[in-house]
């Protein structure tokens, strides 16, 4: 099968930290005999980046490449427009590649142009994957105010949707999301982000960046992902001056990344003069992050407190199952679900800094729990987060869908 797979902020390891959920689904396409064309864009070029498409060829995958630069401290119209002149270029370069199936993956939403036209110029199927639900997300996150583009933005969601051969969604959340609109559900198949078993692991020695970050031997919990909007960050400052308000100065909160909230976070942290938050610098090498996950006791998925949020399939709660750590996390619904049936790990209620002290403290007065929350941590993404168990998965909806 020749796959034209749409993804414009495509990741390849060796130059991103990002999730490469994308990357590591092609290469095991093609290893599965599929060719695979990768359209997407380049969004932190260089002055030796080339003008107009390029090529690469990426463990088998052939990723066709467009500088449009682009930052999350982009505002919104900057985001529109890099999201727009990605999709109309996008859409005359993957019909220009034929094959035989169109698998696209949001967000943005925009991604569903350049879907939709290649698809109804050769006559091929498409297979759409939805990773947040949009447009409702940027709704409920007060970003999508215009009735104009809040009527298009759903209007080119419900064309996708009934345009699609099948959809993949990162989680029941999402799935409800979809079928909400109308979609049968027997056409929506649930595949969850995947757990980086090489990178992450329990057997991942973290002792230099404990003596990097500090830690002393204090009991340690880490975020490690963007500080933007949706992360709700400021959370785990109310929780740490919570921990101070209790005299606990044997907990430290570690926060990794960068994005829009940063210096806000930064600011505020010193305002307050918290000597339990610290702050870790972006880095480059992702196994910098998975050294940072060997270093702490217990690993955080954290989000506002947004119903929609709740749907999330975020790679750093994977990851952290990976690490073999226990996971503390504030999104009811399927996350916490994932943490309390499987064991491996706890639940604080969201915008509660006292329920969280109070699970931070648990966590540290009970190492033997940790011990084993850490345990079907590792069990748990061995045995149903593993890469290549969701990339068949994934494969098996693509052959149907032809």
């Amino acid at each position: 099968m020749h796959i034209i797979y749409l993804h414009q902020y495509f990741k390849v390891p060796k130059n991103s930290v990002g999730g490469t959920r994308s990357y590591e689904l092609a290469r095991r396409l093609v290893q599965k005999g599929h060719t695979v064309d990768m359209v997407c864009s380049l969004e932190n070029p260089t002055k030796d980046t080339p003008r107009g498409w390029f090529t690469t060829s990426e463990e088998g995958v052939r990723v066709h490449w467009l500088a449009v630069p682009y930052s999350n401290n982009y505002g919104f119209w900057m985001r529109v427009k890099a999201f727009l002149m990605f999709a109309i270029k996008s859409s005359f370069r993957a019909a220009s590649l034929k094959g035989d199936l169109v698998f696209a993956t949001s967000t943005p939403l925009t991604i569903a142009i350049p879907a939709l036209y290649a698809i109804i110029k050769n006559k091929i199927p498409l297979v759409f994957e939805v990773r947040d639900l949009w447009p409702e997300a940027a709704i409920q996150m007060d970003i999508l105010k215009s009735p104009v583009l809040i009527f298009l933005s759903r209007w080119l969601e419900k064309k996708v949707y009934n345009k699609s051969k099948h959809i993949i969604a990162l989680s029941p959340g999402m799935k409800d999301g979809i079928v909400a609109t109308g979609i049968p559900d027997d056409r929506v198949t649930v595949i969850p982000n995947a757990s980086d078993l090489q990178l992450f692991s329990p057997s991942v020695n973290g002792k230099n960046m404990s003596e990097k970050l500090k830690l002393n031997g204090r009991f340690s919990l880490a975020y490690f992902g963007t500080m933007g909007p949706a992360n709700g960050l400021n959370f785990i400052i109310d929780s740490a001056i919570e921990l101070r308000k209790r005299s606990i100065d044997d907990i430290v909160l570690v926060l990794h990344g960068a994005g829009k909230e940063r210096i806000d976070l930064v600011n505020r942290a010193n305002d307050e003069g918290l000597t339990n938050v610290i702050f870790s610098e972006s880095v480059k090498d992702k196994g910098q992050i998975a050294e940072l996950a060997a270093a702490v006791d217990v690993c955080m998925t954290i989000y506002k407190n947004v119903p929609i949020l709740y749907t999330c399939s975020p790679n750093k709660m994977f990851d952290s199952l990976a690490a073999g750590k226990p996971v503390l996390t504030n999104m009811p619904g399927w996350l916490s679900d994932i943490v309390t049936t499987n064991n491996c790990g706890v639940f604080v209620e969201p915008d509660n800094a006292s329920d969280f002290a109070d699970k931070a403290i648990y966590l540290r007065d009970n190492p033997e729990k940790c011990i084993e929350f850490g345990k079907n941590s590792r069990k748990l993404a061995e045995n149903t987060f593993s890469r290549d168990i969701l990339s068949n998965k994934l494969n098996e909806v693509l052959i149907k869908s032809l």
